[in-house]
C-alpha cells in the first residue's frame, strides 16, 4: 500500500493510468456521497460542504492518486476559491495561507535541514557504525546498538523514514550476510531479528521527542488550536520519558525473546563496522561542526524556551550550518524533501483548522458531549485512547491519521465535564508514533523494513499486533497515570 510522499514517508511509484483512476474514485466518490447525504441539523451549508472536501482530501491521502502535498494544495485552493471558510474572498485567502505562516510548519521544515546535514557530512552513519562496533559482538547487544543509533539521531531528524530508512537501514542491511542470513536462506538466523528490532525501535524514538517525527509537531499544533493545550519541546520529552524509557529498554529484549535469532554472538559484525569506519577515514571538520550545532540546538530547545522560540533556534542553526559550510545554499535549495514537507504540513494545518473555522468541530463537540454524558471518566479515557490507537489500522500514514482523526477526538474530549483535558490530549498525541508498529504500511519506515523480505507477511502482522498491544498497554498503565498526576 502506498504511503504519502511528503518526505516523511515512503515515496510510492507513480501509479499506472488505470490504477490512478481507481485511486481517484475513492476520494471523489466519498466527497460526492457526503454532499448527497441530507445536511445534519445545526450545520451551515458551508460547514457541510467543507467537511465533504476535507473527507475527500483525507481519503486521497490514503489512496494517493497524486503526491500528498499536491493533494493538500489542491484542497486548500478549492476551499478558498469556493469561500467555504470565511465570509469574504479576503478572509478565505487569509485562511488558505495561514499554514505557511505557522511556526510549527517552519520548525518541521528547519528540522529536515538538520537531517540533510547529518547525511551530507556522514555523521549519522559514523554514529551508527561506532555503536555497532562497540556492542555488536552479541546479537542482543547489536539490537541495542541499532536502537541507540536511532535514539541519538531522533531529536534532529523529524523524518523517521530518513532516519530509519536512510541512515540505519544501510548499516543494518549489510550485517545478516556476514552470517549467511538472507531473505531466502536462513532469514531467522539473525536478519529477521535485526530488521524487526530496527523497525519497532524507530516508532519509540519517534515518540520520545517532539522533533522525532513530523506528525508530532502537527499534533501539537492541533492540540493548541482545538484543546488549548500547549506543548513545548521540553514538556513533550518529560511527559513521555517514563513510557519511553520502559519501551526503549524493553523492545530489543522482548523481540529477542519472542522472535529469537538463531545466532547469539559473533565477531564478524564488530570487524565489519571497524573496516567501514576505517574506510570513512578520520572524523572531518564538517562532522564535528554538525555535531556541535546539533548539541547547541538541543540545549536551546531544552533550556532556552523562555527566551527564544524553538523555530528561531532551528533557523539560526541552519544559518550557522551555511556559514560554517556544513551545507551550502544550493544544498538547501535542492533539498526537495524539506520543501515538500513545508507544503505538505502547511496545507494539512490549514485543512484541519478549516474544520474549526467553518463551525464543524463546534457542532461535532456538542453532539459528542451528549453521547458521552454519563460514561465514567476512567473507562472513557481508556476507550478513547485505545480507539484512537487501533483506528490506525485503516491508515497508511501517521500524517493523514493525525490530520483526519485527532481533531475529531480533541473536539470530543473538550466537551466532557470533569475530563482532564491536558493529560488525555498528551497521551493521545504520544500514541501517534507508537501506532506505526501495527502494520507493514502504518508509517514511512514500515514498507522499507517489510520489503527486505526477512520478516514474513504473517510474522509482520503478528508482531505488529503483539507490540502494538504492548506499547498501548505501557502507555495506559504508565503514561496515563503519570500525565494525570504530573502534567495537568
Amino acid at each position: 500500500m502506498a504511503t504519502p510522499s511528503a518526505g516523511v514517508e515512503t515515496q510510492a511509484k507513480a501509479p499506472q493510468p488505470r490504477n490512478r483512476l481507481l485511486r481517484w474514485l475513492v476520494p471523489i466518490g466519498l466527497g460526492v456521497l457526503i454532499l448527497l447525504i441530507p445536511r445534519p441539523d445545526g450545520l451551515t451549508p458551508e460547514a457541510w460542504h467543507y467537511f465533504a472536501l476535507f473527507a475527500a482530501v483525507i481519503a486521497g491521502l490514503i489512496t494517493e492518486p497524486i503526491p500528498g502535498p499536491a493533494l493538500g494544495f489542491m484542497g486548500v485552493s478549492a476551499g478558498a476559491a469556493l469561500i467555504m471558510v470565511g465570509k469574504t474572498p479576503a478572509d478565505s485567502m487569509r485562511w488558505a495561507l495561514s499554514g505557511f505562516s505557522n511556526d510549527t510548519v517552519w520548525l518541521i521544515f528547519a528540522a529536515t535541514m538538520f537531517a540533510a546535514g547529518y547525511e551530507a557530512t556522514g555523521l549519522g552513519r559514523r554514529i551508527a557504525l561506532l555503536l555497532v562496533k562497540g556492542l555488536g559482538r552479541k546479537t542482543l547487544g547489536l539490537g541495542y546498538a541499532i536502537a541507540l543509533s536511532d535514539l541519538i539521531l531522533a531529536p534532529f531528524m523529524p523524518s523517521n523514514t530518513a532516519r530509519s530508512g536512510g541512515t540505519i537501514f544501510p548499516v543494518v542491511k549489510n550485517i545478516p550476510g556476514l552470517y549467511g542470513s538472507s531473505p531466502t536462506e536462513n532469514p531467522r538466523k539473525i536478519g529477521a531479528y535485526l530488521c524487526w528490532t530496527a523497525f519497532a525501535t524507530t516508532n519509540i524514538t519517534s515518540a520520545m521527542f517532539l522533533t522525532g517525527m513530523a506528525p508530532n509537531l502537527l499534533a501539537c499544533e492541533l492540540a493548541n488550536k482545538i484543546a488549548h493545550v500547549q506543548v513545548s519541546w521540553t514538556s513533550w520529552m518529560m511527559g513521555f520519558l517514563p513510557v519511553g524509557i520502559v519501551l526503549f529498554l524493553a523492545t530489543p529484549l522482548v523481540a529477542y525473546l519472542i522472535y529469537p535469532p538463531q545466532i547469539k554472538e559473533g565477531e564478524e559484525v564488530a570487524r565489519w563496522a571497524g573496516n567501514e569506519l576505517t574506510a570513512m577515514g578520520p572524523i572531518s571538520r564538517r562532522e564535528i561542526t554538525m555535531a556541535l550545532l546539533a548539541v547547541l540546538a538541543l540545549i536551546a530547545w531544552i533550556f532556552g524556551a523562555r527566551w527564544i522560540a524553538a523555530v528561531t533556534v532551528a533557523l539560526a542553526v541552519i544559518s550557522l550550518m551555511i556559514l560554517t559550510r556544513v551545507v551550502s545554499w544550493n544544498d538547501i535549495m535542492q533539498n526537495k524533501q524539506g520543501w515538500n514537507i513545508l507544503v505538505w504540513f502547511a496545507t494539512l494545518v490549514t485543512m484541519a483548522e478549516g474544520l474549526s473555522r467553518s463551525g464543524f468541530l463546534v457542532w461535532f463537540a456538542k453532539r459528542s458531549a451528549g453521547a458521552l454524558a454519563g460514561v465514567p471518566l476512567v473507562p472513557m479515557m481508556i476507550a478513547l485512547i485505545a480507539l484512537f490507537f487501533f483506528v490506525h489500522y485503516l491508515f497508511a500514514s501517521t500524517s493523514a491519521h493525525t490530520a483526519a482523526v485527532l481533531p475529531v477526538f480533541l473536539a470530543a474530549i473538550v466537551t466532557v465535564a470533569g475530563l482532564p483535558i491536558k493529560p488525555v490530549t498528551l497521551v493521545l498525541i504520544y500514541s501517534i508514533a507508537l501506532q506505526g508498529v501495527l502494520t507493514p504500511y502504518a508509517t514511512g519506515p514500515a514498507p522499507i523494513w517489510y520489503s527486505t523480505g526477512y520478516i514474513s507477511t504473517k510474522d509482520f502482522w503478528r508482531l505488529g499486533f503483539i507490540f502494538g498491544v504492548f506499547y498501548l498497554g505501557v502507555l495506559l498503565l504508565i503514561g496515563l497515570p503519570y500525565a494525570l498526576h504530573f502534567m495537568r
